[in-house]
């Protein structure tokens, strides 16, 4: 990737430091506490956002297919 390339991306959402998700398990199902992380941290819209990002840009790389 070229430096030309890289300015088309946004910033990733920057977290203070030390900062402590907190997160619930769902009830009456299993559901591990990474995912439940996971889940409660894209309730945040930067970090959804910038995921959603990060997903087409993996999805639409040709040089994943050679």
């Amino acid at each position: 990737m070229s430096v030309n390339d890289s300015r088309k991306f946004s910033k990733s959402p920057v977290l203070p430091q030390g900062h402590k998700w907190t997160f619930t398990k769902r009830k009456g199902i299993y559901e591990s506490d990474t995912t439940a992380l996971v889940r409660r941290m894209l309730e945040d819209d930067a970090i959804r956002e910038d995921q959603r990002a990060a997903w087409e840009r993996w999805r639409n790389d040709p040089s994943s297919l050679k």
